[in-house]
């Protein structure tokens, strides 16, 4: 077999393989169980930040 003929099927093994490993992994996360929201006890409503960037800084020194 030439080289490029080589390369093509271990690519294309190295993608079954990455997509079997993806499937499985998917599986084994959707066997958790159903995702449950936070109480919303726990969340905490006051906390922000609010960040500004003013670029016109020319216009402003007096």
């Amino acid at each position: 077999m030439n080289r490029s003929k080589i390369v093509a099927i271990l690519t294309g093994a190295i993608s079954i393989i990455l997509a079997i490993a993806y499937l499985i992994l998917v599986q084994l996360l959707d066997l958790r169980g159903e995702m449950k929201p936070a109480p919303i006890s726990q969340i905490d409503h006051g906390s922000a930040m609010i960040v500004t960037l003013d670029y016109n800084l020319k216009s402003k020194i007096v």
